[in-house]
């Protein structure tokens, strides 16, 4: 049985996010930003926060050329625009809300590295320049092929590289401390280790169940609830157009006289690199193995790993000696398509997931969009 102060303190809520990576945490302040009186809580699954949120490589950008080609073929120019500039959008308050020295904000610059393969690419690079222009009050790509030898890739691989000056980094570990600490000093509370089983509409509100040692289940109420949890969303519903996608993570050991600097794309943005520091993380390679990787489970694809190792030596620092540290690997989510998905399940349950790998840019800018739609 609860005590009366447990009732009053921490079971009822306003409102309950469900999840506390970037969508959540941003749409909790969000709200909390709107209502500053209103009772907020979030619950998160693990101790620490459970997709990829605290997993991705630190990416502040908006999509490689290529990849926007892509999306193009998929959603046609305008919707296309519009996803780049949600991303551009969410990136630039993102750095507003916690400041850039917090998350240690570096604008190194994007870069996307061509193979022979994708020179026809190219061709199009002014047509997609006029498109995005209007978001960027400038060309957001530009062809710059003497960085080739400048960075030290393998000139028998990379034919041309691209730089757009309107791309950044972030450490992902102070944003996500950052974002904690903001939710936490307007006073949202936060539950970890709190797996939700299920919730439960009434008449009066939302009742949300949550597994507990100590109890076996709590019953959390709130008036509304917002369903934050990506990856996770079919476990509580099974009806939505997702799948998850395993992204595998290496990081190097620190490296002498890296001359690498910035956030690197290559093959439509399913290889993605940067430097932290004088290390260089490498992620990406999902496409190898598209079936395999479709799935919640963390671990280790050895197919994925070993041509990671082997696009690291050969492609990007073929004439550095180094040691590989550690692998790692998060949960993302995707589906037909790159744009988001929101949506009001019904008078007191709304969810926001599906972030296509861009949670970094584009979750502040859902999670404000979630918020809009409960308060």
């Amino acid at each position: 049985m609860f005590s009366v102060w447990e009732r009053q303190s921490f079971i009822n809520y306003d409102y309950i996010i469900i999840g506390s990576g970037i969508v959540g945490l941003s749409t909790a302040i969000s709200m909390k930003e709107k209502e500053p009186n209103a009772n907020i809580a979030i619950l998160e699954r693990g101790l620490l926060p459970s997709g990829a949120s605290t997993k991705n490589a630190g990416f502040a950008c908006f999509g490689s050329l290529t990849e926007l080609l892509q999306d193009i073929k998929t959603l046609g120019k305008e919707r296309t625009y519009n996803l780049a500039q949600e991303r551009y959008k969410g990136l630039l308050k993102l750095r507003a809300r916690l400041g850039d020295e917090p998350i240690d904000y570096q604008n190194y610059g994007g870069y996307e590295l061509i193979r022979e393969e994708e020179l026809p690419f190219l061709k199009e690079i002014d047509e997609v320049n006029s498109l995005l222009e209007p978001i960027f009050s400038s060309q957001p790509f530009l062809i710059d092929n003497k960085l080739i030898g400048q960075f030290g890739f393998n000139t028998s691989v990379v034919k041309s590289i691209i730089y757009s000056p309107f791309e950044g980094q972030i450490d992902t570990g102070k944003m996500m401390k950052a974002l904690i600490g903001k939710a936490e000093q307007l006073g949202i509370i936060i539950h970890t280790g709190a797996e939700v089983e299920a919730y439960n509409e009434t008449e009066t509100g939302v009742e949300v169940t949550v597994k507990d040692k100590l109890y076996k289940e709590i019953n959390f109420k709130a008036d509304k609830v917002a369903i934050c949890t990506n990856a996770f969303t079919k476990q509580l519903m099974p009806e939505a157009e997702i799948a998850p996608g395993r992204g595998i993570v290496l990081i190097t050991k620190p490296i002498s006289n890296l001359t690498i600097q910035g956030v690197f794309h290559m093959d439509q943005g399913f290889y993605y690199f940067r430097n932290f520091e004088d290390r260089i993380i490498l992620g990406g390679a999902r496409n190898l193995d598209i079936e395999t990787e479709t799935t919640t489970d963390q671990g280790i694809n050895n197919k994925i790993t070993e041509n990671l190792t082997h696009t690291l030596k050969e492609t990007i620092l073929p004439d550095y000696q180094y040691e590989i540290d550690y692998f790692w690997s998060g949960i993302m989510a995707f589906g037909e398509h790159k744009e988001p998905l929101l949506t009001q399940v019904s008078d007191r349950v709304f969810a926001g997931f599906r972030l296509g790998g861009m949670g970094v840019a584009i979750g502040t800018q859902l999670g404000e969009k979630l918020a809009n739609m409960m308060v």
